[in-house]
This record gives C-alpha cells, structure tokens and sequence, in this order.
C-alpha cells in the first residue's frame, strides 16, 4: 500500500511538472490590417514564426490579419490596452497623435521603400519621441514613392488635377490638397470600392497597391509626381507591460529579430512596387511623366505643407525644423 501511495505521488508530481512546462509557454496575439496574401502580412506572419523559433517556442504569436482582431486606427490603442500584445498599422491613421514620427511622411521627393525604412527607423533613434511611450515600438518601415492615379483622366499638369476628389490620408491628403485636388480621408480597404463606383477621382498610393490591394483593376492612369512623393510609415509595436515582463535575453532576441526584419519590410516595399507596376500595365493602365518643369511647380505647390508641419510640430514643443533636416540629411 505504501509503495502505490508513493508511486501515485511521482506520477503526481511527474504529471504536474509536464502540465507546467506545457503551460509556461508566453502566448501573445499581433493584430494587423494587411490582408493575408498581401506581402507586409506575409512578413509580419514570418516574424511571428522567427520569434517562436529563435526563442525555442517559449513565445508563440497567434497571428490576426485583415483586421480581424483590431481595425486599422484603433490597433495602436488596442495594443496599449491590452487587447492585442502586438500589431502593426499606419501611424497616419492617428492624425495628429505621432508629431516626430509624421514628418517621415512628407513629400521629401522619396525613391524607395528601402530608402524610406532607413530614413525612420534613422529618425525613430535619433530623436526617441515621446509620443510612443504608451507603447514598445519594435520597428517601422515606410512604403516606396506615393503616386497619383486617377480613374478616368491623364493627369500631366497641376491644372489637371482641380475638381479631382482624390482619396488620401494623412500627409498624402495634404499633398492632394496643396495640389489642388480634393482630398478624401478614407482607409485603404476602403479605396477599390470608392474607385470602383466613382465615389473618388483617384487615389495616392504607392506602385504595390496596384497588386497588393487590386487598385490596378479600377485604376486607369499612374502620374509619375516624384518631386512630391511621399512615403506612409507603419509602425510595429507591442503593450509596454508585456515587453517588460520578458526577460532581458529574450528582449535582445527579438531586438534582432526586429533589426532584420525592419530590412525585410523596406525590401519588399520595393519588389511590391515592381510587381504593382507590372500589374496595372497588364490591365491597360498608363503611365504619365511630368516635364522638369512641371515637377518643379509641383515641388513649390507642396512646400507649404512641410512649413505647416514645422510650425504645428513647434507649437508641441517639437523643433519641426530639425526633424525635418534631418530627414533631407539622411535620404
């Protein structure tokens, strides 16, 4: 009797230690707005499998795309509340909330997504803003040169753009404005339709969109507004409270997960691009360059909206104009 108490006792004790191990295990949740296909989910998804597999599977990442958890503007609060661990979205889609960070956005006259990933995460170090204490930040990436396209007109001159209702957010909005065109502050999931049933003229967004989010199929003509192209920065982050509660070596493991992957988001921003070209030409769509002295006009048109953001940034106790020499420094 004495024997089969003590061995129930070590299958208890056997049973209660694997049932601890297995439990142990730090579950969180990322909540993103790219649909699944898309290629910025598709790395977020592989970013989530590189912690789990770098940290021997003592974080698994259950993964919520096409804002399933959390909708685009609301997944940075969710993260900060708890209700998502970890999420990824555009810091625009907060207007007014992100003063460093926003002046990434501006049209600086980007080439690249890679260039526009290096010039924030540049800025993210040098000034560490305030403005994302609520939060972790992990990384941010930025898109390649916001573009253009219209529906139904070649746009070739400013002049052509007066009366266009143009879909845009954020800086892009302020670019479409100070252009002349009329901006609509709708999401990008909301883009397709609104082209699709004429609701919009056109839209800004990068070349990727063409594919990535279809924009191609209801698209007809790309303006190649260089001189004006911004970027969108988005921004990956987790609750402060569950990033304090890891241990410092599985901080450093992610620390260079994140410095990777950061490299990984700027390079596909480009091949997107390229991909999205190639997409819209393939529905008939048509490219439109401006002449050097087009360009020009629509360089001084923006010229304002970067002096704006330099006094609205001063007014928050932020030197605007430092934040944005820095930017033209380091393009």
């Amino acid at each position: 009797m004495k024997r089969i108490t003590i061995l129930a006792f070590l299958i208890f004790c056997f049973s209660t230690f694997f049932t601890f191990n297995a439990t142990a295990k730090t579950q969180f949740t990322y909540a993103n707005f790219f649909p699944p296909t898309h290629i910025q989910s598709i790395l977020a998804e592989s970013w989530c499998k590189e912690v789990e597999k770098r940290t021997n599977g003592e974080i698994i990442i259950k993964y919520f795309p096409a804002g399933t958890l959390t909708k685009a503007p609301q997944t940075y609060d969710g993260v900060v509340k708890g209700i998502a661990d970890i999420g990824m979205t555009v810091l625009a889609y907060s207007r007014g909330r992100f003063t460093v960070a926003s002046a990434i956005d501006l049209p600086l006259g980007y080439k690249s997504g890679v260039q526009a990933t290096a010039v924030a995460n540049a800025v993210l170090n040098k000034f560490q803003p305030k403005e994302f204490n609520d939060s972790k930040i992990m990384f941010v990436h930025g898109h390649g040169p916001g573009l253009i396209h219209t529906r139904d007109k070649a746009v070739s001159t400013m002049a052509g753009l007066k009366g266009l209702k143009l879909r845009g957010t954020g800086t892009s909005g302020l670019v479409a404005a100070a252009l002349g065109a009329s901006p609509v502050g709708k999401s990008m999931r909301e883009c397709y339709q609104m082209l699709q049933k004429g609701v919009v003229d056109g839209s800004l967004h990068p070349a990727e969109a063409n594919k990535g989010w279809k924009l191609g199929e209801v698209v007809d003509y790309l303006t190649e507004n260089y001189s004006t192209a911004y970027t969108t920065t988005f921004a990956v982050f987790m609750n402060k409270g569950k990033w304090n509660k890891l241990s410092p070596a599985t901080q450093r493991t992610i620390k260079d997960i994140n410095a990777e992957w950061s490299i990984k988001h700027g390079e596909a921003w480009d091949e997107a691009d390229k991909l999205g070209l190639a997409f819209f030409t393939s529905q008939g769509g048509k490219v439109v360059s401006l002449s050097k002295s087009e360009s020009k006009k629509w360089e001084a048109a923006v010229a304002p909206v970067i002096d704006g953001y330099i006094k609205k940034a001063n007014a928050k106790g932020v030197d605007g104009k430092a934040v944005v020499d820095f930017i033209k420094a380091n393009m």
